[in-house]
């Protein structure tokens, strides 16, 4: 396949300034794409994108990835309300913790890393009002979809600084074309606007055309909402903040609706494989192959192979695909950050204590009704525990004796 198609079947297409997407396939460029430290990781929202950068690279495109730890000191406008400003130290641990994801995602795939605080801190306000201001009129700005959303009769107003936003990173835009070459800008769909100020910018004060490419947001297909996110909040890719196990989990859990989509957009798997799990969740939707590669695949990518293999294990072994008896003991120890736990022994005391019965009486009649299994067996007597024993209540209600 070549870029353009490559984009087309994985559903990287949404806006361009390019006249025709098959420009792509006449010659690499060097393009840049970037992630602000708003927080000290990025999510899956951010990882459509750089899954879509990773396309490129592929193609023989040079990447720069920026880190915007001065763009991150303002703050992304958001379309509902003002970003709280961040400190020096907190941005700083946000940008070494974002640049160690940019090598998770892109593996061992060449790029150059930038942060744009190192050339922001050396310009002038002066110099910036005269070489980047000038170049916007003030309706040509007005006109931005994230300004439209916060002025006017009770919306919650735009701080000037966050009003500048778009032109400082315009002059990011600038800044790489100047040093580096760079003529392309890859961004998530809700950075268009944004990325229109760099090429306005080239073009006048070099006198040069530069383009942006846009990914469109990821839908979930089974409630038409933006995909990304969980009862819990959004999935990151910091492990602390969604464990590797719950990262596992979200994938395997994709509707039958958008599995094949989010398999084009999140795995590097080629058309064949992903054509042929498409082929074998249509004749056996029930077997979830399709979800059971995307999860393996994805986290594969973020957390490597061996805790992919561990999370796999330990999910399989919640639901007897795999005897628990077989777990090792890091994925034992997996399941123990997210299960109740509960001290071996009695097991109706396990049961009680655990939360998966409410009392003494509940327990034993859920365990004479044989709704409780230990181990992947079901049990019909008040059995002792010994330690570690998988605890299971029904079809998905679960307890780890330790």
């Amino acid at each position: 396949m070549t870029l353009s198609e490559e984009l087309s079947w994985r559903g990287f297409v949404n806006q361009t300034t390019l006249n025709s997407i098959t420009d792509l396939d006449e010659k690499p460029l060097n393009f840049y794409w970037g992630c602000d430290p708003s927080a000290d990781s990025l999510t899956i929202g951010n990882l459509a994108a750089g899954m879509m950068a990773r396309v490129f690279m592929k193609h023989g495109y040079r990447a720069t990835l920026l880190v915007g730890g001065a763009t991150g000191m303002i703050g992304d406008p958001k379309d509902d309300e003002e970003r709280s400003l961040k400190g020096l130290d907190e941005v700083e641990h946000n940008k070494k913790s974002i640049a160690g994801q940019y090598s998770q995602i892109f593996g061992d795939m060449a790029f150059e890393l930038v942060d744009n605080y190192d050339w922001f801190k050396d310009v002038g306000y002066l110099q910036f009002l005269r070489e980047v201001g000038k170049q916007f009129s003030m309706s040509q700005l007005l006109d931005r979809e994230f300004v439209k959303s916060r002025v006017g009769e009770g919306k919650s107003g735009l701080s000037y600084a966050e009003f500048s936003y778009s032109l400082i990173q315009g002059y990011d835009f600038l800044h790489l074309f100047r040093t580096r070459g760079v003529t392309l800008q890859l961004c998530g769909a809700d950075q268009w606007g944004n990325s229109l100020s760099g090429v306005e910018l080239i073009r006048k004060n070099e006198s040069a055309e530069a383009h942006v490419w846009s990914t469109p947001l990821i839908i979930n297909k089974a409630t038409g909402k933006k995909f990304g996110k969980s009862e819990g909040g959004a999935i990151w890719l910091d492990e602390n903040k969604t464990s590797v196990f719950k990262y596992y989990q979200f994938w395997l859990n994709a509707d039958d609706k958008g599995v094949i989509d989010y398999l084009k957009v999140y795995t590097p798997l080629e058309k064949e494989e992903i054509d042929r799990l498409e082929t074998a969740t249509k004749k056996n939707p029930g077997a979830r192959e399709a979800q059971k590669v995307l999860a393996y695949e994805a986290t594969k990518l973020i957390h490597g192979a061996d805790r992919a293999e561990n999370a796999r294990n330990a999910s399989a072994a919640l639901f007897g695909d795999t005897p628990f008896e077989q777990l090792l003991k890091e994925e034992i120890e997996m399941l123990k950050g997210e299960l109740p736990t509960t001290a071996s022994g009695d097991l109706v005391n396990a049961l009680v204590t655990s939360g998966l019965a409410a009392s003494n009486s509940e327990a034993r009649r859920l365990i004479q009704s044989g709704a409780v299994s230990v181990n992947g067996t079901k049990v019909a007597d008040e059995v002792s525990l010994s330690a570690p024993s998988l605890i299971k209540k029904g079809k998905n209600s679960f307890a780890l004796a330790v």
